[in-house]
């Protein structure tokens, strides 16, 4: 079992920065691959970017790449995404999650654990 909390959302004007985290509890947090995904009103959950278990292999989405950097820190049960020159459209409740080695991280349905979610608005 792995619960997961995120911390971090909030107000920015668009071209600022946030920097999310999720906490894990777990002895086994090491174990699995995490995600990030996004929801904006109206429109589908989207994967945002993936970590690999060691933090060796990194994965983003077209819309974010060269903006926002994922990253954990297995000592401490955490992962991060730095979101850099945030855009309106990046607006969205921002969820982390935890899947096991196999299945892509681009698809939610292979994400055994999924944190509550945290608000970013990104105003004009």
């Amino acid at each position: 079992q792995v619960r997961l909390v995120e911390s971090g959302g909030g107000l920015v004007q668009a071209g600022g920065s946030l920097r999310l985290s999720c906490a894990a509890s777990g002895r086994t947090f090491r174990n699995y691959d995490m995600g990030w995904f996004r929801q904006a009103p109206g429109k589908e959950r989207e994967f945002v970017a993936g970590i690999s278990w060691s933090g060796g292999n990194t994965f983003y989405a077209d819309s974010v790449k060269g903006r926002f950097t994922i990253s954990r820190d297995n000592a401490l049960n955490t992962i991060y995404l730095q979101m850099n020159s945030l855009e309106p459209e990046d607006t969205a409740v921002y969820y982390c999650a935890a899947k096991y080695y196999s299945g892509s991280y681009y698809e939610d349905v292979n994400y055994r654990y999924w944190g509550q979610g945290t608000q970013v608005t990104v105003s004009s």
